[in-house]
């Protein structure tokens, strides 16, 4: 699977209640079900106006399912390369 960074403009998002926050989890976590074995969701960020989802698929085909079943937004979908840390400073 390839890991992908998905940006979703959705305006007012870093003011929801955690109850609210819990909900669109709910619904991700069902709209994932429903594309067993083709998209994992890994964690988000949020920030005032969008939010910014690590996301494990398939391919791009499934994160545009995923957001369509979900009814949230992906405005932006980036498929990432590679990940570094502070370790790869240190690899061999």
């Amino acid at each position: 699977m390839k890991r992908y960074v998905i940006e979703r403009d959705i305006p007012g998002v870093g003011a929801m209640s955690g109850e609210q926050l819990k909900r669109v989890a709910v619904i991700s976590c069902e709209a994932a079900t429903q594309l067993y074995g083709k998209i994992h969701w890994e964690h988000s960020y949020i920030t005032a106006d969008k939010t910014f989802c690590i996301y494990l698929a398939d391919n791009e085909v499934s994160v545009l399912e995923h957001a369509r079943l979900s009814g949230v937004p992906a405005n932006k979908i980036t498929e990432v390369h590679t990940v570094i840390d502070p370790l790869t400073a240190f690899s061999p």
